[in-house]
């Protein structure tokens, strides 16, 4: 695909987007017994639902999903297309014994454009997006008791300088949480691209893509501009309580609700 046209609104805006959805969510079970963990609903709206919303309203064009676990439920959901956006699907069929860093390196071949990384476990408000629609941001929140993964050092100039694996030792510098939405440059995919190959081909299959951004950032082949988080409507959701608190950040809106009562009450005369 050619960078300079169809994927560019202006001013290297960002508009592809690529979702790993392969995983079973298992700690969402039984939510996820026979459908994947992005199709679990969040106050009457899917994850999925949500995150298509979001990247229609921030003017994105191609939407590339790594699929896996129950890859049918996500097609049939979604289709090849949703009003302006297209979408593509790559299945992982390793999704079982792998993690995010082979689907990641699955993507290798049918992205060729710069394009912004989404986890399929997220929810948020679409203008969390408006700066992460440019190439090498990476969206971070500051550390808080109740988070835990991957954190990140950030500069006095918003550099991410280095990764830490998640950790309750004590620390002088302040902690940011990884959002798990990351954008690219076509520069750094093509660099990313090169290491993944390497792990990929010595069988480190089943480990975290940060592994890799993390010692690209220490030798500087790959550098990311933080992007805060802190304060505003985002959850990730792994478990039930998860769901639980991300319900509270996003409640259905009052005409919404209206629409809902409206249906249930439609659906109740029809049975009577």
């Amino acid at each position: 695909m050619n960078i300079n046209s169809d994927n560019y609104l202006g001013d290297n805006r960002i508009t592809t987007a690529l979702l790993l959805a392969a995983g079973t969510g298992s700690r969402l079970y039984p939510l996820t017994k026979s459908s994947p963990k992005c199709l679990t609903l969040v106050n009457e709206m899917s994850i999925l639902e949500r995150l298509v919303n979001n990247l229609k309203k921030q003017g994105f064009k191609r939407l590339v999903i790594v699929t896996g676990y129950q890859k049918e439920c996500i097609m049939e959901f979604l289709g090849n297309k949703s009003d302006d956006l297209v979408i593509e699907y790559i299945h992982s069929p390793l999704y079982r014994t792998t993690n995010n860093i082979y689907s990641l390196w699955m993507a290798r071949a049918i992205i060729n454009e710069p394009f912004v990384l989404f986890e399929s476990d997220l929810v948020l408000n679409t203008s969390l997006l408006d700066e992460m629609v440019f190439p090498d941001k990476m969206a971070v929140a500051e550390m808080q008791p109740w988070l835990d993964g991957t954190t990140v050092s950030v500069s006095k100039t918003n550099q991410v300088t280095q990764f830490q694996k998640g950790t309750t030792d004590a620390y002088s510098d302040i902690r940011h949480k990884t959002v798990n939405i990351y954008s690219f440059s076509l520069l750094s995919w093509k660099g990313i691209i090169k290491r993944l190959n390497q792990y990929i081909s010595e069988g480190s299959v089943n480990c975290y893509y940060e592994t890799v951004f993390s010692e690209m950032v220490s030798d500087k082949s790959l550098k990311f501009e933080a992007v805060s988080f802190d304060h505003k409507p985002w959850y990730e959701i792994d478990t039930i309580n998860d769901l639980a608190e991300a319900e509270k950040l996003f409640p259905i809106k009052m005409k919404k609700l209206a629409v809902l009562k409206k249906e249930s009450a439609l659906h109740f005369c029809s049975n009577l």
